[in-house]
């Protein structure tokens, strides 16, 4: 960061392109996301970074803050947290300022707005934060620039808004979405809220895949792979007999419910009674892990340019789960573990807006840890240029 615009930026008591608190807490840091997402907006078009200062007082004067190395840990999970979306582009750093270390964050423009924090898009007003207008989030959203778009948010030619389900996008996904006052307030048609939401394109009016994918009436219709097959097997090998078979249609919502179902219709729990004690029930796979995995694979996929669908292939000692797509972006073999990109971004936040997602960045994590707590081996990872796949093994009685 440039320290010289950093501490011209502390003294310009006018400027929109800082914030300035002079301590970091549970109430400072909701006060923090809201002025991260206003920067990530960007509706005075600056096209240039605003700054949040923490340890800085209103009148530009660095103060000594307790715990910075907390602080730092606690302003940058901000942006995994999922609660401002898109996720906000960031970079924080401790600073010596003044002679005295503040924190900053350095948040960029999106290239996707509104940028919302849970629900509520906020806006730079002069030196202060505000809650968009309807008619200032009808010019973010102008601002997208197509040609940068992700599939996900791409219109799918032919396709109309008569497929979608409007019914249950206002039950089972607006007010999920988007804050009730907010909606209250605009009052706005249901195509305005469809296409706030990314789920239908400005000017055509047509629907995105995601809308498709979680408000349409047959998904499947113009994204043919977009379903999970699930298959259990009686034996080691793709030709031993078949248990269980199905494929699960509807929308990401419908199949994610419907997988969750069969995954507790098939695990079987074992007791066991120790010579003290109560008695330890423990699950040949933990549901959190499949279900972390699973989700991983919704929400990664590539629904582009295969019709294949997710796969779970259930033998009796491993579940095989693969999903077509390779690795994106800055993933890589080495650091699939610790790296998160996004394939399929408004996928990724309808799954997060929904509750299917806790935060970002953390699926491997918790899987991971759900398997090692239930006494499995740890779930093991294959990458190919067309497709990954996860295996996870059966814990040993």
């Amino acid at each position: 960061m440039d320290i010289t615009k950093l501490e011209t930026l502390l003294d310009n008591f006018e400027s929109d392109l800082a914030e300035r608190k002079e301590s970091w807490s549970n109430s400072t840091s909701t006060e923090i996301c809201k002025a991260i997402c206003a920067f990530s907006n960007d509706l005075p078009n600056h096209s240039e970074p605003g700054y949040v200062f923490v340890g800085v007082k209103d009148n530009g004067q660095p103060v000594s803050l307790r715990d910075p190395e907390k602080a730092l840990l606690d302003l940058g999970s901000i942006r995994s947290a999922g609660n401002i979306l898109p996720l906000p582009v960031m970079n924080v750093e401790l600073v010596e300022l003044k002679g005295i270390q503040v924190l900053v964050a350095e948040v960029w423009p999106s290239q996707e707005p509104p940028v919302r924090y849970k629900g509520v898009t906020w806006i730079r007003v002069g030196s202060s934060k505000a809650r968009a207008t309807q008619e200032e989030e009808r010019r973010l959203s102008e601002k997208r620039l197509s040609g940068q778009l992700s599939f996900d948010r791409r219109p799918l030619m032919g396709s109309s808004l008569s497929e979608l389900d409007l019914a249950s996008f206002r039950q089972n996904y607006l007010p999920f979405a988007i804050a009730p006052e907010v909606l209250e307030e605009n009052q706005r048609t249901p195509e305005e809220q469809l296409a706030s939401l990314r789920f239908l394109a400005a000017p055509d009016g047509l629907p995105t895949a995601a809308g498709l994918l979680f408000v349409g009436k047959d998904p499947q219709f113009r994204l043919p792979g977009a379903y999970i097959q699930f298959l259990r097997l009686d034996g080691l090998e793709l030709t031993d007999p078949i248990v269980d078979q199905k494929d699960l249609t509807g929308t990401l919502s419908q199949q994610l419910t419907q997988i969750d179902e069969i995954l507790k219709a098939h695990i079987r729990t074992t007791t066991e009674i120790p010579d003290t004690g109560p008695e330890i029930r423990r699950p040949d796979y933990p549901i959190q892990a499949l279900q972390q995995v699973i989700r991983n694979a919704v929400m990664h996929r590539n629904y582009e340019s295969s019709h294949a669908p997710i796969k779970i292939y259930w033998y009796t000692d491993r579940i095989e789960i693969s999903n077509p797509g390779g690795l994106f972006g800055q993933v890589t073999p080495e650091n699939y573990d610790r790296t998160t990109d996004y394939r399929n971004p408004e996928v990724a936040a309808s799954l997060k807006t929904l509750g299917y997602v806790q935060r970002f960045g953390m699926g491997i994590q918790l899987a991971r840890k759900a398997m090692h707590t239930n006494g499995n081996p740890s779930p093991e990872y294959q990458f190919y240029p067309e497709y990954l796949q996860v295996t996870l093994r059966s814990r040993t009685p």
